[in-house]
């Protein structure tokens, strides 16, 4: 296990150097329209805080690729996280390197500062192992917090350099969740174990796949990625999407989950349009015998009912992907319909751990998130860690 901030000592008066996560959407008044990532680092802030340490916070918005741009200027949000926390954040405006610790001096114990863009500099995401862009930020802080599981599986210097020059590095409290929370379900899960993986392609996903057909009972297998392997069976799938060049990986995924007894559910019925705005004619037929000029874009009713029955009867749900196109919402009742069984489940006892972006998007719309035992904020992160590859940005931190 990695330190967390909860194994500091006294760090009353010591600056906390912090990567966040706080890459948040902002409309065109430049407000903060989804608060989703700064609510979940107030535990870690808060915590700092209360110990009396100066809270120095780095973060990214949007992709400004290493050049100043102040559409991409982390002032908005800096200003609404005065407001969640009912106290002036210190903005610094000054660049590292060039005024920004002089800005920090008048940092009081227990206020915490942002600093802008960290994707301001091109040596965040340089890919070279020269330092020194590490021992600049390093010089601003007493000790290293990284709470940004949502950027820890890139190797930037903010992210997982920094660790290695700023001792002690440890995790946040977010961080140190998604972490738990992962490897609960990954590694000890209370059986029987279900994997729900959706979304479009097999080709982003066959990682995940082939990781979870050692650890699952149960693997079911929705969204787009479903007519593929429904296609290498033989079955006509119409016009749905398909990634032909997968076939054979599909019928490999089939053949190890027969030979480790896992229990692999494909989508039996499914919704299908001749019109994906939903405006044409939409009906359920049989997943493998699909008609010309139609596309599969939800499960249909027996299929709800077969994967909702086996994620009710299991003690550990881990779902990456949607079962649907569910930002139609004439298309979004079978990911409607999982999420529903999840909550159920999870009401009963289950662990369910939602990940991925897509599925955290559906989550938020049809439940909330208080009805999982963990919704994670990493979107490629979360993806990585499910694959079984080690993370960068947790890898660098200091172990127990």
């Amino acid at each position: 296990m990695k330190k967390s901030i909860k194994d500091l000592g006294d760090i009353k008066g010591k600056r906390a150097l912090v990567r966040v996560d706080i890459n948040v959407p902002l409309d065109e008044n430049k407000q903060v329209s989804d608060d989703t990532r700064i609510q979940a680092i107030l535990p870690t802030v808060n915590f700092l805080r209360e110990k009396g340490a100066k809270v120095i916070l780095m973060a990214h918005l949007g992709r400004p690729k290493g050049e100043v741009k102040p559409e991409f200027s982390l002032e908005p949000v800096s200003r609404y996280l005065s407001k969640v926390l009912g106290d002036d954040v210190l903005f610094v405006k000054s660049l590292v390197g060039n005024g920004a610790d002089k800005e920090l001096e008048t940092l009081k114990e227990g206020q915490v500062a942002l600093l802008e863009n960290i994707r301001f500099y091109k040596e965040e995401e340089a890919k070279d192992d020269d330092m020194t862009f590490a021992k600049e930020l390093a010089k601003l802080g007493d000790f290293y917090v990284n709470d940004a599981f949502g950027a820890a599986h890139r190797k930037h210097t903010s992210t997982a350099k920094l660790a290695m020059v700023l001792k002690p590095a440890v995790s946040g409290l977010l961080m140190e969740k998604e972490i738990r929370c992962l490897s609960q379900a990954l590694n000890n899960p209370t059986r029987p174990f279900t994997a729900i993986v959706g979304g479009a392609k097999i080709s982003t996903k066959i990682g995940v796949l082939e990781n979870l057909i050692d650890k699952v009972d149960n693997l079911i297998i929705g969204g787009g990625m479903a007519y593929t392997f429904i296609k290498a069976q033989g079955g006509s799938i119409g016009n749905s999407i398909c990634e032909d060049d997968q076939q054979d990986t599909a019928l490999a995924i089939l053949k190890k989950a027969k030979e480790k007894n896992v229990n692999l559910l494909l989508p039996t019925d499914v919704l299908v349009t001749n019109d994906f705005s939903g405006n044409g004619e939409n009906k359920v037929v049989e997943i493998n015998n699909i008609p010309e000029g139609f596309e599969g874009v939800d499960a249909g009713i027996k299929t709800q009912e077969v994967f909702s029955k086996v994620i009710k009867e299991s003690k550990t749900i881990l779902m990456n992907g949607p079962v649907g196109a569910f930002e139609n919402p004439k298309f979004a009742n079978g990911t409607k319909a999982v999420l529903e069984a999840v909550v159920d489940a999870t009401k009963n006892g289950a662990i369910s751990v939602i990940g991925g972006g897509d599925s955290v998007s559906a989550a938020k719309k049809f439940a909330n998130s208080e009805d999982f035992t963990h919704v994670s904020t990493g979107g490629g992160a979360s993806l990585e860690f499910i694959e079984g590859k080690v993370l960068p940005g947790v890898d660098a931190l200091d172990e127990q």
